[in-house]
């Protein structure tokens, strides 16, 4: 398969997913939007407008980078695990699989779709955000790399799910039993130095703790732990999650089977 063919075939599939996000926005773009925004109301204005300001910002402020970025992670790891299920539930990928495209080009396709979700979600929760605080970018490089490698760990991690479940139950039992509780308790609500010491060191074995400091730094210029740590950390998931999938599509498992 030439370079160009496989260049079309990768736009083909960006396209189709970009229609269906904005197909079925009411779907895919809407609800994390107005859960968001529930989020600013409650949290932001009623309940942060008791609290103490968090390295000197309000509270509203510190929650804001936090909250996009839990919006970009739930929309980014749903796109994929759901886009791929169904793709093996109607046989879809079956088309896919006999064509000439490689491997990891028909995981690309899947990964960038979650990508797309993923900040197009992120965007708009951000112009919501808008409404409730004042924000300034404190480094625009940071804010983008962390914005995207956390939107391609987490779609990975919604293909890895995709690939191994086994009905429609199967691609909600890691959002709610692990995605859900480490995303609440990675750092979006509060900072790490409220806690005993006993409990920072616990927290940093969260992994979601790092991907919101990064972009919570990239905005506000604070975080928790170092910025190259995050990175690293984002960094070393990636490949990890990467090779994973690339090895289970090569043995076909939970997909030629």
């Amino acid at each position: 398969m030439t370079t160009s063919k496989m260049w079309t075939a990768y736009v083909t599939m960006m396209r189709k997913e970009l229609v269906r996000i904005f197909r079925i926005w009411a779907q895919t773009i809407l609800p994390p939007v107005v859960t968001t925004s529930l989020y600013f109301v409650v949290f932001g204005k009623f309940i942060g407008s008791q609290l103490a300001p968090i390295h000197g910002l309000q509270y509203i402020q510190f929650i804001v980078p936090g909250l996009i970025m839990m919006s970009v992670i739930t929309s980014s790891y749903m796109n994929t695990v759901s886009n791929f299920y169904f793709a093996k539930f109607m046989r879809n990928i079956d088309e896919m699989l006999v064509s000439p495209m490689p491997d990891w080009l028909v995981i690309a396709g899947f990964i960038s779709g979650g990508v797309m979700r993923g900040l197009i979600v992120g965007f708009f929760v951000l112009v919501v955000s808008l409404f409730f605080t004042h924000l300034a970018i404190f480094n625009i490089f940071v804010l983008l790399a962390a914005l995207v490698m956390t939107s391609v760990l987490f779609s990975l991690a919604g293909l890895i799910n995709g690939v191994f479940a086994k009905g429609f139950d199967g691609i909600s039992i890691v959002p709610t039993f692990v995605l859900t509780p480490l995303t609440y308790l990675g750092g979006i609500f509060y900072s790490i130095s409220q806690f005993p010491e006993f409990w920072q060191k616990v927290s940093l074995f969260n992994p979601i703790r790092y991907m919101v400091n990064a972009f919570r730094y990239g905005f506000l210029g604070i975080s928790d732990v170092p910025v190259w740590v995050c990175f690293a950390v984002l960094t070393g998931f990636i490949a990890v999650f990467a090779g994973i999938i690339l090895w289970l599509f090569q043995r076909g498992m939970g997909v030629k089977n």
